[in-house]
């Protein structure tokens, strides 16, 4: 009998045991998970320190297309390498296609990410047809409408844009908008003025209007043909109409 309660008491002890491992074992998985989900350093997120100074953004436009490839990229290594130099935090490329925009790329500094976007419906300024109803253009920093971006993909898209425009004062008057639509982004500019209290705003648009495709991020700088791809659409994610990738 001593002999069977010592053997139970023992089997018991050793199942206990296990559970304790098994637990210490799940709570690390759950630790490692949650790490990998949020970040933690300057490491883990591009932008950790995005707020600590204003963003400082370099515009370009592609070659001229009859150019040859090889001495574009060349371009484009060299303009990154000065970029760098020089503390910008983003290099925007505007591709066109016979005179058209038709794509624009972000590249954020020193190390990436790099958002790819098709552009559609590419309205200019002074392509607006009523200029009476067109407000004069601020150079205040604008306050940002970040709208339908709720999933990881859309919060990091928002995550990207976001962080092109430094800080606004409280009482700036001016307006950009991203607004997501089954995965289009419409960009909008507007500024606003007050009349006669807050239920007499008028609202202008100042252009330009376009809409905006992601189509690829990669986690690393535009000169790096080696960076690893984040997401990228692939071609039967067209016929998947129900599936919204950007948000609700």
């Amino acid at each position: 009998m001593n002999r069977r309660n010592t053997r139970l008491r023992r089997e018991y002890l050793y199942r206990k045991s296990l559970e304790g491992k098994e637990r210490i074992l799940y709570e690390k998985k759950r630790m490692i998970k949650e790490a990998l989900q949020v970040p933690r350093t300057h490491i883990d997120d591009e932008y950790a320190n995005a707020s600590e100074r204003d963003p400082k953004i370099l515009i370009t436009t592609s070659r001229n297309p009859s150019a040859p490839l090889t001495q574009f990229v060349k371009v484009i290594k060299e303009i990154i390498e000065t970029c760098r130099a020089h503390d910008f935090t983003d290099v925007i490329l505007v591709h066109e296609h016979r005179g058209v925009p038709d794509g624009i790329t972000i590249s954020h500094l020193p190390f990436g990410p790099t958002a790819y976007f098709g552009l559609l419906n590419v309205v200019t300024r002074h392509d607006i047809k009523d200029k009476k109803a067109i407000g004069t253009m601020s150079e205040a920093y604008p306050h940002l409408i970040l709208n339908k971006f709720s999933t990881k993909l859309g919060e990091r898209t928002a995550n990207i844009l976001k962080h092109l425009f430094p800080v606004p004062k409280p009482d700036t008057k001016r307006i950009i908008t991203f607004a997501n639509e089954s995965d289009y982004i419409s960009f909008r500019h507007h500024i606003y003025e007050k009349h006669g209290g807050p239920k007499s705003i008028e609202l202008k648009e100042v252009g330009p209007r376009f809409e905006m495709r992601l189509y690829k991020i990669t986690l690393g700088t535009l000169d790096q043909d080696e960076a690893q791809t984040e997401w990228v659409i692939r071609p039967y994610m067209n016929t998947t109409k129900k599936r919204k990738f950007l948000g609700d």
